[in-house]
């Protein structure tokens, strides 16, 4: 049985904006080629006389509103994504003339702005994300090559290379509707179930596990936190000023309470957001560029409905369930599936988030995630020059007061009378994804981002 292994904290993963897919993977694709570059003889080490690095697919036209060479000569730096600085990664490549020293194994290779390759013939791609790099000889010759597939949510592939086996969860399943059987099975709630399967699949500790949720979790605070204080414009061709400082201010002038909790909720999701469109740091929740709809949703029970520490991780645990069982079964990247993928399922994530940390059964938990996911299917993934802003920031504020909705309609529901399961819609999205045109997967070439920038014609170049 082909079963789900992924950890947690796989899926809520910090790192810099502004997008998990084009910034984290591409990161951490770096760090794995020079893993691999070092157990190079020393003889060929000593050949190598440049490094090129070749972006594809949605890597080459949107790659620079995404940061992409950026991410990816931050871990040619050595450099990880929960450890990389914001600052200093904002500052890479500002000026293209500098030259960078790349370091393998004492070798030290010349690398600037011009190594990139912005490749348009994406013909016959294996994923819309695709780079790769070569390192050449005096002759231009490659002494070593390897492809990367970033595949959504910063998890990436080696094409060629043999994944190693992970570890085995405790309680194996496959969707959704075998984790209900676990549970009902076994006797265990949900979350002491994913509990175990961590333990099992991370060798990491109880103890361990629950200081790590609870990092993110004020890691994800912070995000928000900060970007309620910020002001200015966002970096980009765009000009795109930030909103949520000034809609957090306006929601406690309302007198009308419902639009004040609107207001609020859409004020947290894009505070989070903005600071991942700035390249801030922020944890995917599946993916940097929905990173704004959980964290939102969880600033909102810790600091305005007294929610314990305790019931948010626990609802954080089951809005990982959601995450595995989407991306198993379908996909988390906007490049294959588009934002369905990513707004969407964090809506479905932060609506069986809420119905867990208010105490609400597994079977609540997945209506509401179900609701969620349902009236985002078809969204598609167009932002307007690349860049995570438009309408993605937006984007976040409405997958979250979505996500709240839908907790609400199932809560209040007879779950009897439910009639789609979450792995019905999951399957759906997967089905949706494969017949959406590439124009609107991620690629800038179609939708809001051409009418919102008049001309563009998805040439890497511009």
């Amino acid at each position: 049985m082909d079963v789900i292994t992924t950890s947690i904290f796989d899926i809520f993963k910090p790192g810099p904006g502004p997008s998990s897919s084009h910034t984290i993977g591409p990161m951490r694709a770096a760090e794995r080629f020079l893993q691999t570059a070092a157990q190079l003889p020393a003889q060929q080490r000593e050949r190598i006389e440049s490094l090129r690095v070749h972006l594809f697919g949605s890597l080459s036209s949107t790659g620079r509103g995404h940061g992409t060479d950026r991410a990816v000569l931050a871990g040619l730096l050595g450099q990880r994504p929960e450890d990389c600085q914001p600052q200093w990664f904002c500052q890479l490549l500002q000026d293209p003339g500098q030259s960078y020293s790349i370091s393998i194994q004492g070798k030290t290779i010349p690398f600037q702005a011009e190594n990139f390759r912005f490749e348009k013939d994406n013909a016959a791609l294996a994923h819309a994300n695709t780079l790769r790099f070569d390192l050449l000889g005096q002759d231009e010759l490659p002494i070593l090559s390897r492809t990367y597939y970033s595949i959504g949510g910063g998890f990436i592939l080696c094409a060629g290379e043999i994944e190693p086996a992970r570890p085995q969860p405790l309680y194996p399943y496959t969707n959704f509707q075998q984790f209900l059987q676990l549970v009902s099975s076994s006797g265990l709630t949900a979350p002491e179930i994913l509990l175990r399967n961590e333990e099992s699949l991370s060798g990491s500790t109880r103890q361990d596990i629950l200081q790590r949720l609870d990092k993110l979790l004020a890691l994800m605070e912070q995000a928000v936190a900060r970007g309620l204080q910020a002001n200015g414009v966002l970096p980009g061709k765009i000009g795109l000023e930030r909103k949520a400082a000034g809609l957090f201010s306006q929601a406690a002038s309302k007198t009308d309470p419902l639009e004040s909790s609107l207001l609020r909720i859409s004020a947290f999701a894009m505070a989070a957001a903005e600071e991942n469109a700035d390249g801030q740091l922020v944890v995917t929740a599946p993916t940097s560029g929905a990173s704004g709809v959980l964290p939102g949703i969880i600033y909102l029970l810790r600091h305005y409905q007294g929610f314990t520490r305790e019931s948010l991780r626990d609802g954080l645990l089951i809005a990982g369930l959601i995450a595995f069982v989407a991306k198993h079964n379908a996909s988390i990247s906007g490049a294959e599936v588009g934002c369905q993928g990513e707004v969407g399922v964090a809506a479905a994530m932060a609506a069986a988030f809420l119905a867990q940390s208010k105490g609400y059964p597994l079977n609540i938990c997945e209506n509401a995630a179900e609701s969620a996911l349902e009236h985002h299917l078809g969204l598609t993934c167009d932002p307007i020059g690349g860049y995570v802003q438009i309408p993605c920031i937006e984007r976040n504020a409405v997958g979250a007061v979505s996500a709240y909705n839908a907790y609400l309609l199932a809560a209040g529901g007879n779950p009897n009378q439910h009639k789609l399961r979450f792995d019905d819609v999951v399957l759906a999205m997967l089905e949706t994804g494969r017949g959406m045109s590439s124009r609107y997967k991620e690629t800038a070439c179609g939708g809001l981002a051409i009418r919102g920038m008049p001309g563009r014609n998805c040439s890497p170049d511009e």
